[in-house]
């Protein structure tokens, strides 16, 4: 195994999709399953003796689940980034693994190409919402800061915005990533590289105060800044 190989651990009750997604995942040069577990006990104990860069973790496993898996890897030093494979039985889990520091969510039934990129978006340290997923933080986000109807008219996005001090291409980056879009893509739409992105995010994520893409997008939309 090289150095800089990508290192995963695979949790899933079943033994079918574990092969699966190994054999999608070691098809991507560069890309190592280092370990499987078949329960959220035997995920952290994978996790705290292989210190892999990435764990996908499935929801429901018998035992400990998937959620307090991810509790419980959150806790272990230097935790790797975690990715939920889920068949979106449940909204509640998925909120609950959010809050658990998970740092991205799938579908099971995505393309091969879709997890690959999903592992690798992970792995550097960027969050990852299905569109699917998306939609249902976003519309349950906001639908618990509906404002009244005789409520006072909010500051316009462009006053909010310029009072938390984003500057012009922050709101950009800010609305491009309420889309949805990737580091790469927001790079090709405003014809910067990549690293230059990376840096705008960070710099949104700092001045709002918040931990992640995925709660920079829940942000744009309770804020009237994309809709």
């Amino acid at each position: 195994m090289a150095p800089d190989d990508l290192t995963i651990v695979l949790a899933d009750d079943q033994e079918l999709v574990r092969a699966g997604f190994r054999v999608i995942l070691e098809s991507e040069p560069g890309f190592r399953v280092v370990g499987e577990a078949g329960d959220g006990a035997q995920a952290v104990e994978a996790v705290h003796a292989l210190r892999p860069d990435v764990v996908c973790l499935d929801v429901q496993m018998p035992g400990v689940d998937g959620l307090e898996a991810a509790r419980r890897i959150a806790t272990l030093p230097d935790p790797p980034a975690v990715l939920v494979l889920t068949t979106f039985d449940s909204d509640d889990a998925l909120f609950q693994a959010l809050e658990a520091g998970a740092s991205g969510f799938l579908l099971k039934n995505a393309s091969p190409e879709r997890l690959i990129d999903a592992v690798r978006t992970v792995a550097g340290g960027d969050a990852l919402l299905a569109p699917d997923v998306t939609r249902r933080v976003i519309s349950r986000a906001t639908a618990a800061h509906a404002v009244p109807q005789a409520a006072p008219l909010a500051p316009t996005p462009t006053v909010v915005l310029a009072e938390v001090g984003l500057t012009e291409r922050e709101c950009e980056v800010l609305r491009l990533l309420a889309r949805g879009l990737s580091n790469a893509e927001i790079a090709a739409e405003l014809y910067v590289g990549d690293a230059t992105v990376k840096t705008h995010v960070s710099n949104v994520l700092q001045k709002l105060g918040l931990r992640d893409r995925i709660q920079a997008v829940v942000w744009a939309f309770e804020h009237g800044v994309a809709r």
